[in-house]
This record gives C-alpha cells, sequence and structure tokens, in this order.
C-alpha cells in the first residue's frame, strides 16, 4: 500500500466513525414523549387528589359512633384509598416500562457505537503501522519529490494526532454506556419494588372487602351486636398473640412476645416487623428439614445428628469458628458438646458442600457473632460478652442488625429479597451460577406477607 493510500484509508475510517457516531434515530419522537409525560402527569395528578379525598374521608369516618356500619365504611374508604394508590402505582409501571425501553435502546445504540469506533481504530492503526514502516530508500525510490512526501507526513501527523481524540471518545461513550446501564438497572428494580407494591395491595383490598362485607351482612340480619363483634375480634387476636412462635434450636414464645421485640427492633434498624418475623420462621422450618447437630471435637469440627446420632464431617470450621464456639458456650455457661447447631447439607466434606455449625434462632456462625456481639450489646444495653444467641429477643435483634446491614433497611421488595438471600448464603438473589439462593429470598417475603396480613394487621387497633 502506497502512502496516499494508507492516508486515504486513515481519513476514510475516521469519517466513518464520525458518520457512524452519528446515526441514531430514536422510535419515539421528542414531541410524542412530551405528550405522554404530560398524559401521565395530568393521570398521577387526578390520582393523587382522589387518595387525598379518600384519606380524608377515612380520617372523618373514623371519628364517627361505633358501629357496624361506621366499620364498613371505614373499610370502603380503605378500599377505594387502596384503589386509587395501585391505579397510581400503574401509571408509574407505565413510565418506568417507557423508560426502560428508551434507555434499553439507547444502551444498544451506544454499545453499537463503540464497536464501530473500535473496528475503526483498529483499521487506522493497522494502517499507521504501514506508514510508519515506510524505509528511507522507498521515499528515495519513490517518484515523489521530497516535498511532496513530507506534505503527505504533514497529513499523517495530522490523523495521527486525531487519533487519541477519537480513543477519548470511545472511552467517554464507554462511560456513557455504563453510566446508562446503571439507570437501566434502577429502573428495573423500581418496577419490579412496584408490580410487588401492586400485588399486596391488590390482597390487602381483597381481604378488606371481605371483612366490609360480612359487617354489612351481620348489620342487615342482626345476628350480632356490634360489642359481641369487636369481642369476637379481640379474641381472635389474643389468639394471635398467645400462639407459639416456633424458634430455631431453642424453646418457641408467644408471637405476641416475638413481634414486640421485632417491632423494638425495626424501631433500632429500619427493617420491617414482618420481615425479621420471615427470616425466623425460615430458618426454623429450615431447622425441621436438615436437623440439627452436636459438636463432638473441636479439633475437628466434626460432630453428629443431635437426634438420630449420624456421624457429620466438619459440622463447623476448625478452628474459625470451633474456638469462638467454644468461648461462647463457656462465658454462657453452656456446654458446648450439648449446644445444638445447624447440620451441614452432607455427611461427607467437600469444599462445594461447605459447613454448618450456625446457632440459634439467627443461625450466626459463631465467629460472625462475635463481630455483632458488641453493637448488639450496645443496643440492649448490655456488655458483649452477655448477649446469647439463644435468647429470643437477642436473636431477633441480631437478625435485624444483619439485614439492615445486607440493605433490607432500604425497603422494597428488590432490596428485601437480596437481603434475605444474602443472609442466607452471602450473595444477591440469582438463578443461574453460585449458590441456589433465589428460593430462600422468594420463601422469605411469601412468609412475610403472610405474617404481615394474617397475624401483625389483624392486631391493629386490639
Amino acid at each position: 500500500m502506497n502512502l496516499k493510500r494508507c492516508i486515504f484509508f486513515v481519513l476514510l475510517a475516521s469519517g466513518f466513525w464520525l458518520l457512524a457516531s452519528n446515526s441514531a434515530s430514536a422510535e419515539l419522537t421528542e414531541a410524542q414523549i412530551q405528550e405522554q409525560e404530560a398524559k401521565w402527569r395530568s393521570e398521577l395528578a387526578a390520582t393523587e387528589k382522589e387518595i387525598a379525598e379518600w384519606e380524608s374521608v377515612l380520617s372523618k369516618t373514623k371519628q364517627g359512633t361505633a358501629s357496624l356500619q361506621r366499620d364498613a365504611s371505614i373499610l370502603q374508604a380503605k378500599i377505594s384509598e387502596a384503589k386509587a394508590f395501585i391505579k397510581k402505582r400503574q401509571i408509574q409501571i407505565e413510565q418506568l416500562t417507557r423508560d426502560i425501553g428508551l434507555k434499553t435502546k439507547t444502551i444498544n445504540e451506544l454499545e453499537a457505537k463503540v464497536n464501530r469506533g473500535k473496528e475503526s481504530l483498529a483499521g487506522i492503526l493497522r494502517s499507521t503501522n504501514e506508514i510508519d514502516s515506510y524505509s528511507l530508500a522507498e521515499v528515495m525510490l519513490s517518484n515523489k519529490n521530497l516535498s511532496q512526501f513530507f506534505e503527505d507526513i504533514d497529513s499523517y501527523n495530522s490523523i495521527k494526532a486525531s487519533l487519541e481524540t477519537q480513543f477519548k471518545e470511545i472511552r467517554e461513550l464507554q462511560g456513557k454506556t455504563d453510566s446508562e446501564r446503571k439507570i437501566l438497572d434502577e429502573k428495573r428494580i423500581a418496577e419490579a419494588d412496584t408490580k410487588a407494591k401492586i400485588e399486596a395491595d391488590k390482597k390487602r383490598v381483597e381481604l378488606d372487602e371481605k371483612e366490609k362485607q360480612r359487617l354489612i351482612t351481620i348489620n342487615k340480619t342482626q345476628e350480632k351486636t356490634y360489642g359481641q363483634v369487636i369481642a369476637e375480634k379481640q379474641k381472635k387476636a389474643a389468639q394471635i398473640r398467645a400462639a407459639l412462635f416456633a424458634l430455631r434450636d431453642t424453646e418457641g414464645i408467644a408471637f405476641g412476645d416475638a413481634l414486640k421485640y421485632a417491632t423494638l427492633a425495626s424501631g433500632k434498624t429500619g427493617v420491617r416487623p414482618a420481615l425479621i418475623l420471615a427470616i425466623l420462621t425460615q430458618e426454623s422450618d429450615l431447622g425441621k428439614n436438615q436437623g440439627s447437630c452436636l459438636i463432638n471435637n473441636l479439633e475437628t469440627g466434626d460432630g453428629a445428628g443431635k437426634n438420630t446420632g449420624t456421624l457429620f464431617e466438619k459440622v463447623m470450621k476448625s478452628p474459625r469458628d470451633t474456638a469462638p464456639f467454644k468461648e461462647i458456650t463457656d462465658r454462657l455457661g453452656k456446654d458446648w458438646k450439648m449446644t445444638p447447631v445447624s447440620c451441614p447439607p452432607g455427611t461427607k466434606w467437600t469444599a462445594s458442600r461447605g459447613y454448618g455449625g450456625a446457632m440459634g434462632p439467627s443461625q450466626f456462625i459463631p465467629s460472625t457473632w462475635e463481630l455483632f456481639k458488641n453493637k448488639l450489646g450496645s443496643s440492649l444495653g448490655l456488655d458483649g460478652d452477655s448477649v446469647n444467641p439463644w435468647n429470643p429477643e437477642h436473636a431477633i435483634l441480631a437478625t435485624a442488625v444483619y439485614m439492615a446491614d445486607l440493605g433490607a433497611s432500604s425497603g422494597g421488595y428488590t432490596a428485601e429479597r437480596n437481603a434475605a438471600c444474602k443472609y442466607y448464603s452471602g450473595r444477591s438473589c440469582r438463578v443461574g451460577g453460585g449458590p441456589a439462593n433465589t428460593f430462600y429470598g422468594n420463601q422469605v417475603l411469601a412468609k412475610a406477607e403472610n405474617i404481615q396480613l394474617t397475624m401483625i394487621d389483624p392486631l391493629e387497633g386490639f
């Protein structure tokens, strides 16, 4: 390739890059986007006005004389308000879906630009290497005069200088692509969270609708007095509070006490009570399926099934966890040989199997408990060494503190689900690759919803 052709190729490639980098067309025009935004703003304003109106109705209705009709009207106001919230969130989902589509298109276009730029630069670099290897003998033997040659060299140097500019443009495009991808992820999370809220609202509306119809029927038939209905609700609330709340590897406690501890822990961490209790319920259920083990050798961490006597290799990692396990049990006056911990998923140890050895309702491994003990003690007004992983109040707070550290206090379906998966495996929820942990996050959120709707909400006002 002669010098002129090399320079021509450089100019052509550079021109192609500049042309390609500006050839993007949007599916929606700016006018269409603005029209959509105006429509959504109008709908949101109307919906928010409706929500405010129902809030006012609800407030006034609650001030009325206690009666079956009043309680039915309160439920109707709650239902209407919830439906307005659902409408508002559906509009938000429409906005998010549109934004996700636009962001996805932008990312695809940016990635295409980056790829075209890289291909263009690769060609330019190959050509400049050819020019760099142009020898003095080739110059002397060419039919150009020296001044023409140096004119070509000046042009070449100018184009070579522009390479750095193009490199910079590609780096900036890559940065913009990464930024757009982050925004896209945030919008997808917001969409998932909003959809989850809608489903929760729908279930609450369904329950309120059933209760409203029940009260209307009672009021019409006069089969019960208002006092009898209230007495029934009080009795049900008392039964819920007295119900046994199972805890792993320790005695269960009354649900009312568990809720009290979880509410206190929520006030300190921002993690909602239903989610805290759902984690503890999940761990209790896993304990029923996996069973508990007793350590019989601190040097190896080996142990056996508490009820079966089945031998397990390396129940607990030694000395990382066996040493603090002995320290914890000693200072709490417990016999380490008789203190149950979680069993590993198989009897024979392999690197992929991992360990068991987690303690109490919150299922902290001993080394992790030692990292949290002072923080827990400070919240409880105790010395860190006095904090007990088998004490229900301490364990409930430990779950809340750890879940907050994992991101659950920010609230929302995605944050809570990922925090639950991390609680179980140390990683966010994922479908393929890594630990199979998504089932845990899904089950915890399902339990949290059930606890909220069937155990916490019925206690409101009683």
